[in-house]
């Protein structure tokens, strides 16, 4: 469920308030290895629900190559590496602190800036790695630039991701699935002294940070009851929330239902 787990939380990829774009993509295949290139809208705004149709304004450029092998117990893996450009009217950490201390606005603020085009970059490998044939492991790291604004996904500058997941064959139930992911997120020093001095994001901004590594622990079994029901049961701790010390820990429990007809 968390945000950080199932996507790399410093991809600030291209979408509007629901998630959505329009793009362009190309793929090519190999035999064990894959390229994808896309092109696609980025929002007016940080979070926007409006995406903006001026690509000499705003865009996003991004590739994946996607490597396959095997390197442990005939157990085929999957290395990717990710990498994204956005071009779109996102303001500046430090212009935005800098013109706070100077007197220019009464507290840091990230959109106080004329119409412009910046640049976010960042980028991030993943691996899955079966380790028989009901286990496997799961691991991701992203990094993105951290001195603009967190403008589309969630603000996170930085983040180290690892996993398991299986079904629950050694059980006797081979269509009940589970998993246990840790994720730690950091942000930048030009995003932390930002939100230090009082500034907000899209996501966050309580008017001081005490910083530390947001540090995310969860867990899930989804468990097959009868024919096409499958209940759910989740469970998240998250250590300083926000990236702050001063806030949580946070346990959050969940339940899904899915159902097949």
């Amino acid at each position: 469920m968390n945000w950080t787990a199932d996507n790399n939380g410093a991809f600030d990829y291209a979408a509007d308030t629901r998630g959505f774009t329009f793009a362009a993509m190309l793929e090519y295949h190999e035999r064990r290895w894959a390229v994808r290139f896309a092109e696609a809208l980025m929002p007016k705004g940080a979070n926007g629900i409006h995406l903006d149709a001026d690509m000499s304004r705003a865009r996003a450029e991004n590739i994946e190559c996607e490597l396959h092998g095997t390197v442990l117990r005939h157990q085929e893996g999957i290395m990717r590496f990710l990498s994204f450009v956005n071009h779109a009217n996102m303001g500046s950490y430090r212009e935005a602190v800098d013109n706070f201390l100077g007197g220019l606005t009464a507290k840091p603020d990230i959109t106080a800036h004329p119409l412009h085009t910046t640049i976010k970059y960042g980028f991030g490998p993943n691996f899955e790695q079966p380790l028989n044939d009901w286990m496997g492991v799961f691991g991701r790291w992203g990094w993105d630039e951290g001195r603009h604004e967190s403008f589309a996904y969630t603000e996170v500058d930085e983040t180290a991701e690892i996993g398991f997941g299986g079904r629950g064959e050694p059980w006797h139930r081979k269509f009940d699935r589970t998993g246990l992911v840790f994720v730690s997120n950091g942000i930048s020093r030009d995003h932390q002294e930002y939100l230090t001095l009082g500034g907000s994001g899209f996501l966050l901004g309580d008017g001081r940070l005490n910083y530390g590594r947001e540090n995310i622990i969860e867990t899930y079994y989804t468990l097959h009851v009868w024919r096409g029901i499958y209940p759910s049961f989740g469970l998240q701790h998250i250590n300083n929330p926000g990236y702050n010390r001063d806030r949580g820990p946070v346990v959050v429990p969940t339940l899904r239902l899915h159902l097949e007809l």
